[in-house]
């Protein structure tokens, strides 16, 4: 028998049954594009970005981190050119006014219509984009007619100020990036950092954007992970490090987050679709149970943002050599992923409905599950039980991920904690009464050991890849 393909619906339905994503502001209806991230969601989060800081930043003495604010100056979007070139193509339905992106209605009739050898609507020009749309009669999700291809900006404006007539427009940012750019010199004089070295950020971004129906994937508010590796062009080949950035994301999906590599593809960028600032880039696709859809970009932006601010500011933003015969501009080389889909992917890839034993189970990283360990009493009305069981809870707890669950009865605590992508489950029961014993039980293989409690956290400690030494203390 076949596995099973999963689908949106399926990760959408466990997300919200078991507390990882909620539609936000959902008891007044929602708000399209906009997702809270649930008790569980929120673990599984801060798991995928330990794991990359950890992997990017502490582990590469060549990098270091920043936190640079959400409010920036507006010249600083003025200067990186997002003002005016930091657009999607839109159109309009003209019965019920909803805004499409035009490029995916494109992209969605031609797949519909198997007409795959078309041009991309990637490589096309807004122009081209509506000359499409009008000869092939393609209409709105709704079946209406659609106006004519406009570009629509991005960046949500907002003010500051308090007194009406005297606030002052801004922007949220609509990436990381900027805030590293404007703080080279900050950086490079408080680190002495020498070239080439990185900065990496995590943080909050916002998009206006008008595509729906691909739940965490393209939201208003995400978070990005963002490199600017910085390098001097007249000792160091971009495309060897570009090449070596590429093999470092590789690994990271690969390799931390397990990922199976035919579901994984590189993809460069036509010269139409490449961004005003890149000379090449890389997309890294997954694919989604929507398609193949970028997860983690890489470009070579060249000189072109620091330049620009050194415009815009007056401010010097060169480095210079370490003989200091030569003063110039760094080049960068951005690796720029979304957590968001990151963890979005985390969740298509490891979701596995298990019919022969009739359960779904999130088979998640150990380093990633929002909980490494489970502890049950097997009876909730035996107090014997219960404080046996929260003996060995209270000891787990601080050195392992650890969650108390003594709900309904056994088996559905079991069929609970392998939804949620919980490792490992440990029962205690009369016979840990007379001899001191438990049961642990794998997520994955349902398999149960008996083992002695004393032993508990040496044998955790050798299941999860953990330090004994600071698991044992």
């Amino acid at each position: 028998m076949q596995p099973k393909t999963t689908t949106l619906d399926d990760l959408v339905s466990l997300a919200k049954r078991r507390g990882f994503v909620f539609q936000t502001s959902s008891i007044y209806g929602g708000l399209a594009n906009s997702y809270d991230y649930g008790p569980l969601g929120t673990e599984l989060l801060r798991n995928i970005k330990n794991l990359w800081w950890q992997k990017f930043i502490h582990q590469r003495p060549d990098m270091v981190g920043l936190d640079s604010q959400i409010l920036l100056h507006p010249k600083t979007w003025m200067a990186s050119g997002h003002t005016t070139a930091f657009n999607d193509p839109l159109v309009e339905d003209l019965t019920t006014q909803k805004r499409y992106r035009a490029d995916h209605l494109i992209e969605e009739w031609q797949e519909k219509n198997n007409q795959t050898t078309d041009t991309s609507p990637e490589d096309m020009s807004v122009k081209a984009m509506d000359e499409y749309i009008i000869q092939h009669k393609i209409v709105s999700p709704d079946g209406n007619p659609v106006s004519a291809v406009k570009v629509f900006n991005l960046l949500f404006e907002t003010s500051i100020g308090v007194v009406t007539g005297e606030k002052s427009k801004i922007y949220l940012r609509g990436e990381t990036a900027q805030g590293i750019f404007s703080n080279f010199a900050n950086i490079s004089n408080s680190t002495r950092m020498q070239l080439p070295f990185g900065v990496g950020q995590i943080g909050k971004s916002f998009r206006n954007e008008v595509t729906t129906g691909q739940f965490v994937f393209r939201t208003l508010e995400f978070e990005q992970a963002e490199i600017e590796y910085f390098f001097d062009p007249e000792t160091t080949d971009w495309q060897t490090l570009m090449e070596s950035w590429k093999t470092a994301m590789w690994e990271f999906v690969t390799k931390d987050l397990h990922i199976a590599a035919k579901n994984l593809r590189w993809r460069k960028h036509t010269d139409t679709e490449r961004s005003h600032y890149s000379m090449d880039t890389y997309d890294l696709d997954y694919k989604f149970p929507f398609g193949w859809k970028e997860l983690w970009g890489i470009a070579y932006r060249t000189d072109y943002d620091l330049k620009q601010h050194q415009e815009y500011s007056g401010e010097t933003l060169q480095a210079t050599t370490t003989d200091n015969t030569r003063r110039f501009t760094p080049h960068v080389i951005e690796p720029a992923v979304g957590i968001n889909r990151l963890f979005m992917m985390v969740l298509a890839e490891h979701y596995w409905e298990d019919t022969e034993r009739s359960r779904t189970v999130l088979c998640l990283p150990r380093q990633l599950s929002p909980h490494s360990v489970a502890v049950f009493p097997l009876a909730r009305n035996k107090p014997e039980l219960i404080a046996a069981a929260k003996i060995i809870y209270q000891e787990l707890l601080g050195k392992i991920p650890t969650t108390w669950d003594d709900r309904s009865n056994i088996g559905k605590r079991y069929l609970y904690q392998d939804e949620i992508g919980t490792p490992f489950c440990i029962t205690i029961d009369y016979q840990t009464l007379e001899d001191n014993t438990v049961t642990i039980r794998n997520r994955d293989t349902t398999e149960q050991t008996r083992i002695g409690s004393n032993q508990i956290l040496e044998y955790l400690a050798k299941k999860l890849d953990l330090a004994e030494e600071a698991v044992l203390g």
